[in-house]
């Protein structure tokens, strides 16, 4: 039986807010413990063993013929993923097959339509690689 599992990045903005809440009631703690209290809550004994667990699996959808939606050059998409690599710890290397072409030009005068994209993408969803207004070329939602 495998559990669904968040992705390290859902952990710690989890662990965040708890400590949030519990400063908020006057029960402060440190980040740590509500590292600890979050893989707790997932079933484990520590934060390290959980750590462990999140960072040997993709996020689901993140597997060849998995299914992920998002934003390529801002504009939404749905996909199917040919293929998947993990190139590091919580960083992958997509292939996807997008349901619609996407057009890729801002520009009313001409258009580059894209079917098939190839990205590296981190734990957040986002690849590295970013326009000039700063936003990342491919945000897959989580």
């Amino acid at each position: 039986m495998t559990r669904e599992l968040p992705t390290i990045a859902k952990a710690k903005r989890e662990a965040k807010r708890i400590r949030a809440t519990l400063t908020e009631q006057g029960e402060p703690i440190s980040h740590a413990q509500a590292l600890e209290k979050v893989a707790q809550r997932h079933g484990f004994r520590d934060w390290n063993a959980f750590h462990a667990e999140m960072r040997d699996r993709p996020p689901r959808g993140w597997t060849a013929g998995g299914r992920v939606t998002g934003r390529y050059m801002s504009q939404p998409f749905a996909a199917t993923v040919l293929a998947a690599d993990q190139l590091r710890p919580g960083w992958f290397r997509l292939v996807l097959d997008l349901d619609e072409a996407v057009d890729v030009v801002r520009f009313e005068s001409f258009s580059n339509l894209r079917k098939q994209i190839r990205v590296e993408v981190g734990p957040d969803g986002h690849s590295k690689e970013r326009t000039s207004d700063g936003t990342p070329h491919v945000e897959l939602d989580l």
